[in-house]
């Protein structure tokens, strides 16, 4: 399934798509994506997990994340934390470049940070007076 990152209507349609995800039983990744001018910010929740526990992709505009949390076989009375696989694909409004790409995991918190293509980044332009 695949989510865009801009503001409302997709907004809605994302609540919407995220709320049929739980109710099927499948586990969603939270994140914030900021655009930060050159590059992209993605943060993600992600507790109890290494770095060897998530495979991340990026191809052109698409960043899909992958992983799976530590299952508990206890019964609980209420169970919130995240057990289980999870999948999350997002399409940003510009291309990447997958070769610069940084991650890195610290205290359960996912930081990517998602450089633009050069031909997606904005240019400055010098205007001659005469």
């Amino acid at each position: 399934m695949t989510f865009y990152a801009y503001p409302f209507p997709h907004r809605m349609m994302r609540r919407w798509v995220s709320a049929a995800e739980h109710s099927q039983g499948a586990r969603f990744l939270a994140v914030n994506i900021r655009d930060e001018g050159e590059a992209y910010s993605l943060t993600a929740l992600v507790p109890g997990l290494k770095a060897d526990d998530l495979s991340i992709q990026v191809l052109e505009d698409v960043v899909s994340i992958e992983g799976k949390f530590p299952e508990d076989e206890n019964e609980y009375l209420l169970q919130e934390l995240p057990g289980g696989s999870f999948q999350r694909e997002l399409r940003l409004p510009s291309a990447l470049e997958a070769d610069k790409v940084e991650a890195k995991i610290e205290d359960g918190v996912l930081n990517l940070r998602l450089p633009k293509a050069e031909s997606a980044r904005p240019k400055k332009i010098s205007v001659m007076v005469k």
